[in-house]
């Protein structure tokens, strides 16, 4: 039997990519990049339709209102890491039609597939990681990543990436779970979030591989705001902002690279 054949008998056994040794500890998985494409590819057919009824239809709103917040000005070039089924992207590329290219990145091969059979005008995708971007320093005004740094192997290696494809003045996007602050409306978060959501999540998609269970394990396990804001600060980034949405249930996270002759 070969390793591979192996390895997929252990997931099964262990209750798919996300079993019981992964879900106590999530992010601190050696294979956790492997783990999560593996995941990834498993749900991708059904991914854009769980994350719609999951979020109660609020997905879109909080993708809008980041590229608001992006300030995308026109003739700029985006860089979506992280892109899964485009559909961040293509927020992106919606509106007055000139901005300039928007570039949607994975390595996810079927969710790659799925955003470049939706298509989109002005875009283009890339199958990469989000630690080795394959493009050169300076080459974007924005990069965004919308629920996806908490899968990175290594998110602050991935912030000094997003910092190095940047042009001065650019802007990194992110978008991310988070927690309610006010303790009853976190209980009430955490009792579907943790508890229905999964159980509906994964009846829908058919899910074999523990996505959902892993996304609220993965969600309440990572760090915080300031735990985030810290990390872009160390990646480079001159400042940083935060708008909470919802409650709080989500935060977009702006941090600015400085522009040429301005303090760092």
């Amino acid at each position: 039997m070969g390793l591979v054949a192996m390895d997929r008998r252990s997931e099964q056994r262990g209750g798919g990519v996300w079993g019981r040794d992964g879900l106590a500890d999530p992010h601190g998985q050696s294979d956790k990049a492997r783990r999560v494409r593996r995941m990834f590819d498993g749900i991708a057919e059904t991914y854009e339709l769980v994350n719609s009824l999951g979020s109660l239809g609020l997905d879109g709103y909080w993708r809008g209102k980041a590229v608001v917040l992006a300030e995308v000005g026109s003739g700029q070039r985006v860089l979506d890491v992280a892109c899964g089924t485009g559909d961040f992207a293509r927020a992106f590329g919606a509106g007055d039609g000139k901005r300039g290219l928007i570039v949607g990145l994975d390595f996810a091969g079927r969710m790659l597939a799925l955003a470049s059979r939706r298509g989109g005008a002005g875009m283009c995708w890339c199958q990469g990681d989000a630690l080795r971007l394959p493009f050169g320093s300076g080459t974007f005004s924005v990069v965004s990543c919308a629920f996806g740094v908490r899968n990175f192997q290594d998110v602050e290696g991935g912030f000094r990436e997003m910092f190095r494809v940047l042009g001065a003045g650019g802007r990194a996007v992110i978008v991310e779970f988070s927690l309610p602050s006010q303790p009853v409306l976190r209980w009430l978060y955490r009792a579907y979030f943790e508890g229905l959501m999964p159980v509906a999540a994964t009846i829908l998609s058919g899910d074999r591989c523990g996505a959902y269970r892993y996304l609220p394990r993965s969600v309440v396990s990572f760090c915080g705001r300031g735990g985030l804001v810290d990390m872009l600060r160390r990646a480079g980034f001159s400042r940083v902002s935060t708008r909470a949405l919802t409650l709080g249930v989500v935060v977009v996270y702006v941090a600015w690279k400085a522009a040429d002759g301005e303090a760092g």
